[in-house]
């Protein structure tokens, strides 16, 4: 009998690893399985790129085949339909459903896993956002028993091997099909998938390796933080189970309003309300910033909405040299009542200034961007 070519049935190179040969044999089984197409040729072309991959997964079979042996020409194994007995149909699954539709895991899992990850909210005034600050934390998590420093086992003992699966973590079961002799497999019912059993559980941690506790930890929250931003401090979340390695913990910040100060990025934004005759002359005022008490020179002649900006006064750039400004906004204030003696001084002021019938300055109205984005939400 001709020696078969498997290597250009699942076409894939002679010297393809086991990934490559087992990705190319999945690829082919969704393909050609009778289930997608039931015409007898696919049949035909379904079992040859099984036979390959039975002699190409197998080590010792693809050796012999190197060597210039057909493991099935030779009769070796060879069962009905051309499938070896107790051919692997979980490998079938696996073109279909992935490495979970057999039904095995592959061998015994792990008790150990990967604790879950945790978030806390930490509020901060503006202040400890721009400029950053310390914090102790106390946080409820799991962290690893002491007693059993994981092993879900009491004192003195250790897990069992599983007697029904003999430590695999999984069992199989032979059945007959068109394909022949197909082998199944399932996580062991009897210990889970662990393999082993915990026969005497921990009394400290009921056999989960790890018990529930308070701690506290003291974390430093860089300048720059605003509202939303997730600091991940890694390895500092819960210990998974079975004394599994820890998740992480992310702080969310949420950034409390300041009384005065509207923060825009980097920059803060005020408002600052000044009488006319203090526009008109010009004034120094003190007012408080981040730093502390800073004089603001407000020059004669400012008009509303004008802006004073106070370069490097506003928020640290995260992770970034250099601050953002303070802008402060002017607005004038106009007295809506006057008594007779400062009336008489202001008609005596537009007098003076030729203002007492002005014919007023008239233009286009204009809007900021914000301005005209608010208009067209509420469909103006």
């Amino acid at each position: 009998m001709a020696k078969s070519d498997y290597y250009g049935t699942l076409g894939v190179r002679r010297d393809a690893s086991a990934e490559e040969i087992k990705k190319a044999y999945r690829r082919l089984a969704r393909e050609l399985h009778p289930d997608v197409n039931p015409d007898p040729e696919t049949q035909e072309r379904f079992k040859d790129i099984t036979q390959a991959y039975e002699v190409l997964s197998d080590p010792n079979k693809r050796q012999m085949y190197d060597m210039g042996a057909d493991p099935f020409a030779a009769g070796a194994g060879a069962g009905a339909g051309g499938f070896g007995a107790g051919f692997p149909f979980s490998d079938i699954m696996d073109a279909f459903f992935g490495a979970a539709g057999g039904g095995g895991g592959r061998g015994p899992r792990s008790r150990a896993r990967r604790g879950r990850n945790a978030t806390i909210r930490v509020e901060l005034d503006l202040r400890e956002s721009a400029f950053g600050t310390t914090r102790e934390l106390v946080v409820d998590t799991a962290v690893l028993c002491e007693v059993c420093t994981g092993s879900g086992a009491a004192a003195g003992t250790h897990p069992d091997t599983c007697d029904m699966c003999h430590g695999r973590g999984e069992v199989s079961q032979v059945t007959r099909s068109f394909l022949g002799q197909v082998m199944t497999s399932r996580p062991c019912p009897q210990c889970g998938g662990f393999g082993s059993i915990i026969r005497n559980p921990c009394q400290e941690c009921s056999g989960d390796g790890r018990v529930r506790t308070r701690r506290t930890i003291k974390v430093r929250i860089p300048a720059g933080v605003e509202d939303g931003t997730h600091i991940q401090l890694a390895g500092e979340g819960e210990i998974g189970p079975g004394g599994g390695p820890p998740g992480d913990l992310f702080l969310e910040i949420v950034e409390r309003a300041h009384e005065i100060f509207e923060r825009r990025g980097d920059d803060l934004h005020c408002t600052v309300q000044i009488p006319m005759t203090a526009a008109a002359l010009g004034t120094i005022l003190t007012m408080e910033t981040l730093d502390g008490a800073e004089e603001l020179d407000i020059r004669p002649g400012t008009q509303s909405g004008q802006t004073i900006p106070l370069y490097g006064r506003g928020v640290q750039r995260l992770n970034e040299t250099g601050r953002g400004d303070l802008l402060i906004h002017v607005n004038v204030e106009t007295p809506a009542r006057l008594d007779p003696a400062q009336e008489e001084l202001m008609r005596e002021l537009a007098k003076l200034r030729g203002e007492e019938r002005p014919p007023g300055k008239f233009a286009p109205g204009q809007q900021g961007f914000f301005s005209r984005l608010r208009d067209a939400f509420n469909g103006r």
